[in-house]
């Protein structure tokens, strides 16, 4: 992997000793979980946080002025999409237990914490128009106060999927063109009310996420896609809206970086970026077509938001596939996007295997069928890593390096952050406290990915700060609360109590100065 000498060489034992520990749990072999690294592997400048989201914790949904979302309106509309009709109304409640759960970051020696600002909790409808809420603005300054008052630096998300449902009603949300002034002006007050002790900016969290989850399976907010990919939606085009949802949000987040460039950056000296999302995908043969299978799914989830942000257009794989179905920049679009970031946030969970599928779809035709790559985590009757709670979630450790050396090699070294890494358990309810807090295989996930992610660093890969997902248990979406991302566990059938799982206590040493 042409690791470089220049490790430190404790550092570098534990390294190659975590990659064979990850070997040998792929190849089922027995894990000893004393080979762990410790913050002096990294720069002593890299930051270390933990992540989370307005709509997955804070609760409080109609409290203090706070407006409808989409979310909101998917959970209580379309139960049957949410496990067991669970949602986000009380979540975790973190708007009432900031505090204490700040404390619980300082205590785990973290640096800095990610968090997602609530649309709908600033401007009710969604618009100017409708009036800025105060206390909406007055929840996010405490907690940033109190975040810097505990030596913790704010990571700020301005968008995690969580539309103000009157935007949605008005016009279709990112459906339509006129999302992009309207988050513009809510990026401004937020850059205005915050920006002066806020340093790190993220547009969006997650626009592929948030465009094939939405637009083209139906499983979240709006829930909208085609009858025959799923028979809940009642109303959507898998062909054509996720593109169209993608593209908006393209030229939304080159708005909000061009306001904060020219209004904001020079004074509050902080900068501005994206969060994308994308698994590694390995080639299920070494035949070409499969190879150029594995590029295409590269092309179709990460380089549909990169590309544009980096060259100014899609990948030519989308042009040549999706074709006039696929939305066009113009020229001065085109150049607002293209390098119009600081930094690239990337969130990793895992990896697939990609095969060619060479029948074009000309019936049922969706995002997923696109790509004419078939996913799939098991090849020759193994899966390419064990596999978590959640059906989509496979640890496949070595696939961050490989996407981390791929970002590098095209896409020009960008600095980067990796904004979320994780895995989930099941959410048990028969476990006793005790059993529910031992999580080793967490802590062999974050133990074998950091190691990944140093070689990855020693390779020349510009990276600045890890966030572990999540700091707590939370509404994990379209799962809800039937699994469990969180290094703190959250007791749902007593009050919401927070205690330390095991993978927080090796955090905890892992991060000890």
């Amino acid at each position: 992997m042409g690791i470089e000498r220049s490790l430190v060489g404790g550092c570098m034992l534990l390294v190659v000793v975590a990659l064979l520990l990850a070997q040998n749990r792929a190849t089922g072999r027995g894990i000893d979980g004393n080979a762990n690294l410790n913050r002096n592997c990294f720069p002593k400048e890299f930051i270390f946080g933990t992540a989370a989201s307005s709509y997955q914790y804070e609760g409080a949904a109609a409290e203090d002025g706070r407006g409808l979302s989409i979310w909101d309106t998917f959970t209580h509309k379309f139960p049957d999409r949410t496990n067991h009709g669970d949602n986000g109304d009380v979540a975790v409640d973190f708007y009432h237990r900031y505090k204490e759960d700040v404390k619980l970051m300082k205590e785990m020696n973290l640096d800095a914490f990610r968090f997602s600002i609530s649309w709908s909790r600033i401007l009710p409808n969604g618009k100017l128009s409708g009036g800025v809420n105060r206390k909406g603005i007055g929840f996010y300054n405490n907690l940033i106060n109190e975040l810097l008052s505990n030596g913790l630096q704010p990571f700020v998300t301005l968008f995690h999927w969580d539309l103000p449902q009157g935007l949605e009603d008005e016009y279709g949300g990112f459906l339509s063109p006129h999302i992009v002034d309207d988050f513009s002006d809510f990026a401004d007050i937020c850059f205005k009310e915050f920006g002066d002790r806020v340093k790190h900016w993220i547009t969006l969290n997650e626009p592929h996420s948030y465009s094939t989850g939405g637009y083209s399976e139906g499983y979240g907010a709006p829930g909208r896609c085609s009858k025959y990919k799923n028979q809940a939606c009642q109303v959507g085009d898998s062909s054509t809206e996720p593109y169209l949802a993608g593209h908006h949000q393209l030229l939304a987040h080159a708005a909000a970086v061009e306001v904060y460039k020219r209004k904001y950056q020079a004074n509050q000296k902080g900068v501005i970026g994206i969060t994308l999302n994308s698994h590694w995908f390995v080639p299920y043969s070494n035949e070409k077509p499969d190879v150029e299978a594995a590029q295409r799914a590269l092309d179709f989830m990460l380089g549909w938001y990169m590309d544009p942000v980096i060259n100014g257009d899609y990948p030519l794989s989308m042009h040549t596939l999706v074709k006039e179905r696929l939305p066009k920049f113009t020229e001065e679009q085109s150049a607002r996007l293209k390098g119009s970031f600081d930094f690239i946030g990337m969130n990793y969970y895992t990896s697939y295997y990609a095969r060619n599928n060479p029948v074009v779809n000309t019936i049922n035709i969706s995002y997923t069928t696109d790509s004419l790559a078939n996913l799939t985590a098991m090849r020759n009757g193994k899966l390419i890593g064990p596999q978590a709670a959640s059906n989509w979630l496979f640890v496949y450790p070595s696939g961050f390096r490989d996407l981390l050396i791929y970002i590098k090699e095209k896409y020009s070294n960008p600095t980067l952050y990796i904004t979320e890494n994780g895995m989930d358990e099941v959410n048990n309810a028969s476990l006793l406290l005790e059993e529910a807090l031992k999580d080793p295989m967490r802590v062999d996930y974050y133990n074998s990915h950091l190691s990944f992610l140093q070689i990855a660093m020693k390779e020349g890969v510009n990276v600045k700060g890890y966030f572990a997902w999540s700091l707590l248990d939370n509404f994990e979406w379209s799962s809800a609360y039937s699994v469990r991302f969180g290094i703190n566990f959250v007791d749902y059938k007593n009050g919401l109590k927070r205690y330390p799982k095991q993978s927080a206590i090796w955090f905890k040493n892992f991060l000890n100065k």
